[in-house]
């Protein structure tokens, strides 16, 4: 299915799509999603980001969110929070109020999200997943053409199982693989200074040497992530210049370089004229 013309209006100022997915929840793809964009923002990029978890969305809480979307016409304006373009199912709900709808009520916001929005011109448009291989990935897949997706697991084994499902979908979407960011890979006691592999170790890794893709970096368990995340603190926006920030930091390099790797490598395609001076399909 091709992208239809309100996507493409929509996104027609968008220069790279990328999805953060993991197959499994509880991984920290939603804090790899957000310290990304902040970092991409902080490098002077034009960012939007979608919370497309439409099921459990908690992108506003995590970037300190209070202000709402405003409409122009048919079309909703994403919330500017410290330079990046924020959308998520979140502004529309009242507390704890769950979402229960079957698979095409979902897919309709994703679309909504996709192509009902002002997102003006972007550098960057990050996506971030729910878990699965669902409804809305398989919408994003059909809507619009991503540019790759980053891959976020823990070291431990049930998570790289997951991981390779994620994987699996975006090969048959026929989507690149930017690589892999794992997460939660050792926990450092503050009081002995003592490391302590938790989850395992090296999972990330041999993952990403599977794909051939680079592991894009490996992230601590640091008790003050998740303390910072749900007070709306992301690291990057608060503590830029410590180290946990600074692995964010590299994380958001290794994705440019490697989107700008795909772009060099991708095949152009001339246009054919014919012999009556009009133009055919194209070739590479």
């Amino acid at each position: 299915m091709g992208a239809s013309s309100g996507t493409t209006d929509s996104l027609a100022q968008v220069g790279h799509v990328v999805a953060v997915g993991s197959g499994k929840g509880g991984v920290g793809k939603s804090t790899v999603s957000v310290n990304l964009a902040l970092a991409l923002a902080r490098a002077r990029a034009r960012v939007g980001l979608i919370d497309a978890d439409i099921y459990g969305p908690n992108l506003p809480l995590m970037l300190g969110v209070t202000a709402m979307p405003r409409s122009v016409g048919q079309h909703l304006v994403p919330v500017d929070v410290h330079g990046v373009r924020l959308m998520s199912m979140q502004f529309f709900l009242q507390g704890d109020q769950p979402v229960i709808w079957r698979g095409p009520m979902v897919h309709g916001v994703v679309r909504q999200f996709l192509g009902e929005v002002q997102w003006g011109a972007l550098d960057y448009l990050i996506v971030d997943l729910p878990p699965g291989t669902g409804d809305v990935q398989l919408t994003l897949t059909q809507e619009i053409p991503l540019s790759g997706a980053v891959i976020v697991t823990t070291p431990q084994e049930v998570a790289l199982l997951d991981a390779r499902k994620a994987i699996a979908m975006f090969h048959k979407a026929g989507v690149p693989i930017l690589g892999v960011v794992e997460n939660m890979t050792a926990y450092q006691c503050p009081h002995c200074g003592q490391g302590s592999e938790i989850f395992g170790a090296g999972g990330g890794r041999r993952l990403a040497d599977e794909l051939g893709v680079p592991l894009l970096g490996s992230l601590p368990l640091d008790p003050s992530l998740a303390r910072e995340s749900d007070a709306g603190r992301p690291p990057v926006l608060v503590r830029p210049q410590e180290p946990l920030a600074a692995v964010f930091e590299s994380i958001t390099r290794a994705v440019q370089a490697r989107l700008a790797e795909i772009a060099r490598n991708r095949p152009y395609h001339l246009p054919v004229v014919d012999e009556a001076g009009g133009s055919g399909k194209g070739t590479t």
